[in-house]
């Protein structure tokens, strides 16, 4: 018996002190300091590109410009976009441009915590220094708001920011925006796109019982569980073919929200276009057009 609670113990001891490391343990590269002088038009184009406008601003009850609040209802909880404005309290205001760059680029908080991957920072990571200073001079112009970031609501374990850690160890994966060569200025050019910033997978591809996207099988496969119970299509090339899209059709619908059977984007991609795709140069919208009626490798 006294064995027995000797083994006991010292599992205990030993599970104590995995967990204790896994908490201790940091994640992402240092901080690195941007010395590069931000275009504020190009981050403004930028911010609608990712879709900071649309995730962070609650139109629905007349919030005001990145204020946040905007609720997003997952299997683990519900989770509330934060306050993005130059509010020192409330929002980034205190923050630097090197902890900017962290949060954006790689999902962590100014105080060293994992940001929940229903932010779309692994979409990001590619982002250079330009874009960042870029981001960050446009944020500079958003007046501040006073309001509070609404905690979020969820369930344990999943409120347990610690284990997204693991979750990042395993399932974080880096963004498909390499130029491929051989493909041309605008396929690559659009593939930086629907691949980083615009984030098209983040909706449109299926996702694991921990809510990780399962790209190496489902990218653009479309997906029946997004946030408040919303599907997304399928919009791989295939089926975006079959369903009499064409790239001019595509392009065309990212500047209107018209469908070619004369039908409207409704719902989250009808926010999209609003709120991003409509903002975007027509060459801008012809790439990831063109990139995604010829993407016949997923990615």
């Amino acid at each position: 018996m006294r064995k027995l609670f000797r083994i006991g113990l010292a599992g205990t001891v030993l599970a104590s002190a995995g967990l204790a490391a896994v908490i201790a343990w940091p994640i992402g590269p240092s901080i690195e300091s941007i010395s590069l002088v931000g275009n504020v038009d190009q981050g403004a184009y930028l911010a609608r590109a990712s879709g900071c406008i649309a995730c962070h601003t609650n139109f629905a009850e007349g919030g005001l410009p990145l204020a946040g609040g905007v609720a997003l209802e997952t299997p683990f909880g519900t989770l509330f976009s934060p306050n993005l404005t130059t509010d020192p309290d409330h929002g980034i205001g205190r923050w630097s441009m090197a902890q900017f760059a962290r949060a954006v680029r790689q999902g962590v908080s100014p105080m060293g915590e994992p940001y929940y991957p229903a932010f779309t920072y692994p979409f990001y990571a590619n982002f250079s220094d330009q874009d960042i200073a870029d981001l960050w001079a446009a944020f500079q112009t958003v007046p501040p708001v006073e309001t509070s970031s609404i905690d979020h609501e969820m369930a344990f374990p999943f409120d347990q920011r610690w284990g997204l850690k693991l979750w990042r160890a395993a399932f974080l994966e880096p963004p498909r925006t390499n130029p491929i060569q051989g493909k041309g200025d605008v396929w690559n050019r659009g593939r930086e796109l629907v691949e980083g910033a615009t984030h098209c997978a983040a909706c449109h591809t299926g996702r694991n019982f921990a809510g990780a996207r399962n790209s190496d099988t489902e990218h653009f496969m479309g997906s029946d569980a997004l946030p408040g119970g919303d599907k997304a299509p399928a919009i791989d090339v295939q089926t975006l073919q079959a369903r009499g899209w064409d790239a001019a059709s595509l392009a065309y619908a990212l500047r209107t929200g018209l469908t070619p059977d004369g039908d409207a984007f409704g719902g989250a991609m009808g926010e999209v276009v609003l709120y991003g795709t409509s903002f975007l140069s027509e060459a801008d919208r012809q790439a990831i057009a063109t990139y995604l009626m010829d993407n016949h490798a997923g990615g």
